[in-house]
């Protein structure tokens, strides 16, 4: 049986180890000393004081990893880069003048097969097994109609700046 005192010696030889790799992986340091401290409260409840600072790490990497997977992609990306959002400056991209160059390109340098893959894809947000159905073709020619869309809509935007 575990007792307080074996889990208050595993916490004075493993917290130190167990803190820094929660922090190197979530870098927020609430977050990381309550998965710290979950997993010896946790160690406390099941009675196992008998744990390798092995087993212990390995369980800091997963419940940080836990804790991870529960964010929604905005905070993966925000914990990830360590992104203060009011940092972030947003600039208007693409504009106006933009939008109507690729407007103009898909209307006029885009065969009407890969105009119609290219509206579908962007315009209607079909899948690409959607539009492969929907006009005939294998999911092949689709991602080789958008590739060269995409290809041709680069060098128009790359020869206007």
């Amino acid at each position: 049986m575990t007792t307080k005192d074996d889990i208050e010696e595993l916490f004075r030889m493993h917290y130190a180890a167990m803190y820094r790799l929660s922090m190197r992986i979530i870098r927020d340091d609430n977050v990381s000393r309550d998965i710290v401290h979950d997993i010896f409260e946790a160690l406390l409840l099941s009675g196992r004081s008998d744990v390798s600072e092995s087993y212990l790490l390995a369980a800091v990497r997963n419940r940080c990893l836990k804790y991870i997977r529960s964010l929604s992609a905005h905070d993966r990306m925000k914990e990830a880069y360590s992104i203060d959002e009011n940092e972030i400056e947003y600039e208007e991209w693409p504009d106006d003048e933009t939008i109507a160059l690729i407007q103009a390109t898909v209307s006029n340098d885009l065969t009407d097969v890969c105009r119609r893959v290219v509206n579908l894809r962007f315009s209607e947000d079909y899948s690409y097994r959607e539009i492969a159905e929907k006009i005939g073709i294998s999911k092949v020619a689709v991602y080789k109609h958008l590739r060269h869309a995409i290809d041709v809509l680069r060098e128009k935007l790359s020869q206007n700046g």
